[in-house]
């Protein structure tokens, strides 16, 4: 196992049937797969599936799996964080169980893309934090990203016994759907996920203290200066974004 590459392989078939279940995938549908390591998951998909764009990085791992693959399987070697997942032809779905270390920037990565449904293995723990709601412990950026453009479910927890080599903490399947409308306003999306980073990086500080450091120090009329972000819904920060954009005094440039 290289650890820099989050390597965790799933060795329960029953599980990977569960996932191609879950996706529902038939004849019609393309899947984008993200690290197939040893093709557990890529043999199953690639019978339901009228084809599979599977994406790995190991060199290795890449030239053991390419012989063993059926012909709708196109094996791409190459880092999926440095692909424009716009240039990969045609996938309506993606199932994965994705490489730990990437689960943060995949996630940014897929939300950016048109997809019908997404089943993702992660880490129990960002599980938990994709679905956080505001006061507990897990809320972050991710779970106001996710939250603003996708509904997110965890479907089952999987034993860390199911991978090898054995990871220190359970993980889960994760369902994705992107929505089709936004759950509320936000007059510029850039600078709504810029603000939410923004408060995350500085969770434990008020909001009038970041807003003033790096907006404006003119909080007429802006909601919620005593609160911290971890206490404010999704919404709640996208009202926060919104009487920024309004201000004339904004410090940053947002186009």
């Amino acid at each position: 196992m290289k650890n820099k590459l989050g390597q965790n392989f799933l060795i329960d078939e029953k599980t990977a049937k569960r996932e191609v279940e879950y996706a529902d995938i038939s004849k019609d549908d393309v899947v984008l797969e993200i690290g197939p390591g040893k093709g557990i998951l890529t043999k199953i998909l690639a019978e339901k599936a009228k084809k599979v764009i599977a994406v790995e990085i190991d060199e290795k791992l890449f030239f053991q799996l390419k012989p063993l693959v059926s012909d709708n399987v196109e094996l791409i070697h190459s880092d999926i964080l440095k692909i424009d997942l716009k240039n990969i032809s045609g996938f309506n779905k993606v199932v994965a169980n994705l490489p730990f270390q990437i689960s943060s920037p995949i996630t940014f990565q897929l939300l950016d893309y048109d997809f019908d449904v997404a089943i993702l293995i992660y880490q129990k723990e960002f599980a938990e934090r994709m679905v956080a709601k505001s006061g507990s412990k897990n809320y972050s950026r991710l779970s106001v990203n996710v939250y603003y453009k996708a509904d997110c479910e965890i479907l089952e927890t999987i034993p860390s016994s199911f991978f090898k080599p054995v990871p220190k903490i359970d993980s889960c399947i994760v369902k994705l759907v992107l929505k089709k409308q936004a759950p509320f306003e936000v007059r510029n999306k850039k600078f709504f996920f810029e603000l939410t980073k923004k408060l995350f990086t500085y969770r434990r500080k008020k909001i009038k203290t970041i807003i003033k450091k790096y907006y404006t120090k003119n909080l007429k009329d802006i909601p919620f200066l005593e609160n911290r972000v971890e206490d404010l819904s999704p919404d709640q920060i996208g009202l926060i974004s919104n009487h920024l954009i309004n201000k004339q005094t904004l410090f940053t440039s947002v186009k």
